[in-house]
């Protein structure tokens, strides 16, 4: 016998009413049958007035046609986004895979703030994203929201946020699989199960990249110990939606993953890994619901090569085991009016050391580490009137920074140091409103302003690093962070398949940390008065018939301002004045896409003193999809096909770069 759903009950008590009154009247009342229950496996929907906040989307087409396959890549394409470093996440050191939006970068820390299915990525320790741990191909969309923040987790959303939704069955189908090999032999494989169980679903996912790596040392530089960055890569999920009720939804997600690198030198090794798990309830109306609780286990790996002879490994920084736990509760009370009215609470809490052992004898070992947390509340309201959408929101963040500790022994095991730092804490508010307004039927009008806080990671606090000749130090009297900024914008659609938006913002984080030389092989993390970014964003998509050209563009005049120091008034290190990317695509038939995506990004300065320059590059990639028979399709990929020469570090002339030129092939198997 089939399953009895729960919208077969409510289909019959709906009839017994009509049944039993049968025989006292001449003729059944009709039977109104009762809409479909549908479980999504997303959260709840956004609110009326988002668009405000000049919102650009990221559709499945975009995350599975990038060229190298990863989610950086696709992140990349939105104007403005950024890493810390141009290096992809096959080469890059993972500590620098901070993500950043609209200039506002200077060090390795995300700026922005990226959820998966509602969940923080960033690590508890460091704050950067574990990018290789996210496989574009089990994404349904995206979406990313530039300026401060003031919903659930936005503590730390000073430069935007960007949300991930997970794929379910009618994007994956019953079971997929993907197979693709590059010209230098490495291989990517990938595959999802995702059945469709009563009325929800489960998606049993992995994915494993390996491979021999490319040269980021330039020929002139290598010496015997060079080797290529060869990494191995795999992750894996399970994912779990059901209906707990009509309207009400349990989502559950526990995921696994393990990234190792070698960068420049033989022996230096890297890598992180990490275990996670969430939960999440979603009901809809007529009370709107949001429930979120999630636990993260993670782990940094890193061993420091001399980069001179005879090129060994003097410190091995064996391991920074964190842990996150957080969780949040949202409510949309039906107040009626034209309103959408949210009220919630969130909490995380980030906790973790690292420990360092020296590989040379006379040198220390040590450890440092700490506890950070906020707990904040949030209300806002969006008002519709008519053509005119109004959206206000205030947040209230208790923070604190407790538990703070250094150690260091020495070769012989005595300790040389052991220092406990003072516990702080906080409260700081925070807001943003908005207004959008549209102009008939082609023309919208919108323009914000908000403020936001980020509290130092426990990395910037609590651990000095080492990248070639020059030590970082750590500072644990570190202060939050403060955006304040304003934006207008226009959204255009002149006519069918074209769209035109364009956005000018001026943002200022107060406060802000930096990297700050303090001699020639020495820098330290320091609380600058302000980074100060104005800016202009335009986006376009153009659709005629079954040719596509969608671009993006981001210009910015970002500037440090530290009245009496040698760094006041110049950018910040790693921001990019001008970027912009642009994919022309044709789709001949049903399943069919051949695209090219040009993308250039502007010089940048290694450091805060504008001494060493990254040069503009400039790249193009291409991807083609081909069905060869039903389920069953053709997959080419095209990396830096110029093999333009992309410099990702420059420390006084010793240099980085970027993926060169790459092939792939492969084929990619669907069922259902």
């Amino acid at each position: 016998m089939p399953p009895f759903h729960h919208s077969r009950w409510l289909a019959l008590a709906a009839a017994l009413p009509a049944t039993a009154g049968a025989q006292e009247r001449p003729a059944a009342a009709p039977v109104t049958a009762l809409p479909e229950i549908v479980v999504t496996g997303r959260g709840l929907d956004l609110p009326p007035a988002a668009p405000a906040y000049g919102v650009s989307e990221i559709d499945r087409q975009d995350l599975t046609g990038a060229a190298s396959g990863r989610i950086d890549a696709v992140l990349a394409g939105a104007a403005g986004v950024q890493q810390f470093r141009r290096s992809d996440s096959r080469s890059s050191n993972p500590s620098a895979q901070g993500i950043t939006l609209r200039a506002l970068g200077g060090n390795a820390t995300s700026r922005t703030l990226l959820l998966l299915d509602g969940v923080p990525q960033a690590d508890p320790f460091f704050g950067y994203v574990p990018l290789g741990a996210i496989d574009p191909g089990l994404l349904a969309g995206g979406r990313i929201t530039r300026g401060g923040g003031a919903g659930a987790f936005a503590a730390g959303a000073v430069a935007g946020t960007i949300e991930l939704a997970s794929a379910g069955p009618a994007e994956l189908g019953l079971a997929q699989a993907t197979a693709l090999v590059n010209d230098r032999g490495e291989t990517e494989l990938a595959g999802s199960l995702a059945p469709r169980l009563g009325s929800g679903f489960a998606v049993l996912s992995g994915r494993w990249d390996r491979g021999q790596g490319f040269w980021t040392t330039p020929v002139d530089q290598r010496v015997p110990a060079s080797v290529r960055a060869r990494f191995e890569t795999w992750s894996a999920g399970l994912r779990i939606v059901a209906l707990l009720a009509p309207a009400v939804e349990l989502q559950a997600k526990i995921s696994a993953f393990n990234d190792a690198r070698v960068l420049r030198f033989a022996g230096a090794n890297t890598g992180i890994s990490g275990q996670d798990a969430s939960l999440r309830v979603v009901g809809r109306r007529p009370w709107s619901f949001e429930a979120l609780g999630y636990v993260q286990a993670r782990d940094f790996h890193n061993v420091v090569v001399s980069s001179n002879p005879p090129y060994r490994p003097t410190l091995d920084q064996s391991a920074t085991p964190s842990t996150g736990l957080g969780g949040m509760v949202e409510v949309r009370p039906p107040v009626g009016g034209g309103h959408v009215l949210r009220l919630g609470l969130d909490a995380r809490q980030a906790q973790g050391s690292g420990r360092e052992g020296r590989l040379v004898p006379s040198l220390q070992r040590r450890s440092a580490g700490g506890t950070n947390s906020d707990v904040g509340l949030y209300a806002e309201d969006d008002w519709a009137l008519g053509r005119l959408v109004l959206t206000g929101g205030a947040r209230l963040d208790r923070w604190s920074v407790v538990q703070g500790r250094f150690r260091a022994l020495d070769a012989a095991g005595a300790v040389v140091s052991d220092l406990a730092f003072p516990d702080r804490s906080g409260a700081a508010s925070s807001f943003r409103a908005g207004a959008l307004v549209r102009v008939g039927s082609t023309l919208a009008l919108r323009g914000a302003a908000y403020s936001n806080i980020r509290q130092p990671t426990l990395n910037e606090l609590y651990r000095s690093f080492v990248v070639g000749t020059v030590t970082t130090l750590r500072n644990p009297a570190l202060g939050n962070e403060r955006l304040v900024g304003l934006e207008g914008g226009v959204d255009w659609k002149p006519a069918s398949g074209i769209r035109l938006s364009l956005t000018a913002f001026d943002n200022s984080v107060r406060h802000a940390i930096a990297n700050v030389t303090v001699d020639g092989v020495t820098r330290r993390r320091q609380n600058v008065d302000a980074v100060h970014v104005r800016g202009i964003e335009a986006s376009g998509d153009l659709r005629f018939g079954l040719v596509s050209l969608d671009g993006s563009l981001a210009f910015s005049d970002a500037r440090v301002r530290a009245p009496g120091q040698a760094y006041n008034g110049l950018r910040p290190a790693q921001t990019a004045c001008f970027a912009a990317n642009a994919t022309l695509a044709y789709a001949p038939g049903p399943g069919w896409r051949l695209a090219l995506t040009l993308r250039h990004i502007g010089a940048q300065f290694e450091d805060d003193l504008e001494t060493d320059t990254l040069p503009a590059a400039t790249t193009l990639d291409a991807f083609a999809e081909v069905p060869l028979r039903k389920g069953l399709t053709l997959i080419l990929r095209g990396e830096n096909l110029t093999d333009a020469m992309v410099l990702t570090r420059n420390q006084g002339g010793s240099i980085d770069l970027g993926a060169p030129r790459t092939v792939w092939a492969g084929l990619r198997a669907r069922i259902g």
